[in-house]
């Protein structure tokens, strides 16, 4: 019975360092690797937002446009702000949806 012991724990020893750690690590980094990307329900959702935050920004353009027409007093942050830099990371934005776009085709 003692030698039975003693005979299987040098082998459960040589199976877990050899096939269970391995197992483990290799388990853990195709995990960490599926996790890391996006899914395509992901890019779906996110193209959807950014459709979206592209409708309200063009509606809060036309709603300043209208208060700044009926009070010219009225300077809104958002037209006075570097709208001209975000308009060109927009632009951006769209050549590169449009380039994964051609892209995916």
């Amino acid at each position: 019975m003692e030698e039975g012991i003693l005979v299987l724990i040098p082998i459960t020893a040589i199976l877990g360092i050899f096939v269970g750690l391995p197992w483990i690590v290799l388990h853990y980094i195709t995990r960490w690797k599926t996790a890391s990307s996006l899914t395509t329900g992901d890019e779906a959702l996110l193209d959807e937002l950014y459709q979206l935050a592209r409708r309200l920004e063009a509606r809060m353009d036309t709603v300043e446009r209208l208060v700044v027409a009926d009070h010219p007093q009225f300077q809104p942050a958002r037209m006075t702000s570097n709208l001209a830099d975000e308009k060109d990371k927009l632009r951006e934005l769209d050549r590169m949806l449009a380039a994964k776009g051609e892209q995916s085709q």
